[in-house]
């Protein structure tokens, strides 16, 4: 893979800049957005070429991210950007610089698999570029081919035996059905190695966890979509739910239930926040 560009940008509105105080309920949504009220750029410049945004498709309390497109080569990108934004008097600058290296240490520790965008450059201290994979996450609505999930979890096994955790299965949006009909993986912001805390008897054993939890979501997944295709031990293992499993459960319901019900009273008040807040 070749080295990827480090680029600069300037947020559409400079931090030093004094701006109305909006109401309380509004600087509550927008301090749990990883840029606050400020949007990833609208433009990027790699290798001499310009990347127009297309769309910004999320923008939560660690990170923005948004869709890019170059005209003149047709190509497609992802931009994410980590916090950078204070929370409540607290500084957590450092936190958005931790998020994006070690992200980025798993897309290269796992740029050899064609199930993996390549990442393309990074932005500022908190932001990198990543290929376009055309596709679309696993739903309801589109039917998943046949052998899907066995690759899915031969891709699995592979990042396991590179002593990886992916972590993020539960979420449907993060495996992507390619175009080419092969399973792609994006976004590693809570995946797991041991390089952060050592490796050692403690760090291998919450790996290990880790890893049977990717295989228990994806198992999860495969029974709403191709249970024809599940096996009878496989049908037993996901009704199987592991003490990680429960304490995440536990740890962030209540954070996304207070974040849900925030932007359900700014929609219904009208205060309707920039594109990408969901």
């Amino acid at each position: 893979m070749r080295h990827a560009r480090c680029l600069s940008y300037n947020p559409a509105v400079p931090p030093t800049a004094k701006q109305p105080r909006p109401p309380r309920p509004d600087r509550i949504a927008y301090a749990m957005r990883a840029m606050g009220k400020s949007d990833p750029p609208e433009t990027l410049a790699i290798d001499g070429l310009t990347w127009r945004r297309t769309k910004i498709v999320k923008h939560d309390f660690f990170a923005a991210t948004a869709f890019y497109h170059q005209p003149q080569t047709n190509r497609r990108a992802v931009l994410k950007i980590s916090r950078s934004l204070d929370f409540a008097g607290v500084p957590l600058a450092w936190l958005g610089r931790w998020l994006c290296r070690r992200e980025l240490r798993f897309y290269r520790a796992l740029a050899d698999l064609p199930n993996i965008p390549a990442i393309l450059a990074t932005v500022g201290q908190t932001g990198f570029v990543h290929d376009y994979v055309p596709g679309r996450p696993l739903s309801r609505d589109r039917p998943v081919p046949d052998g899907f999930f066995d690759q899915l979890q031969e891709l699995l096994a592979e990042m396991h035996r590179r002593n990886l955790a992916y972590v993020d299965t539960n979420k449907p949006e993060n495996i992507l059905l390619g175009d080419d009909g092969r399973p792609h993986l994006i976004d590693f912001q809570i995946s797991v190695d041991l390089t952060d805390f050592g490796d050692n008897r403690l760090t291998r054993w919450v790996l290990r966890h880790f890893q049977q939890a990717d295989f228990y979501h994806v198992l999860k997944h495969k029974k709403r979509l191709r249970r024809d295709e599940i096996t009878p031990a496989e049908l037993e293992a996901v009704t199987r739910r592991s003490p990680l499993i429960r304490l995440h459960r536990w740890v962030f319901k209540p954070y996304f239930r207070f974040r849900r019900r925030t932007f359900e009273r700014l929609r219904q008040s009208g205060r309707l926040l920039p594109e990408g807040s969901k």
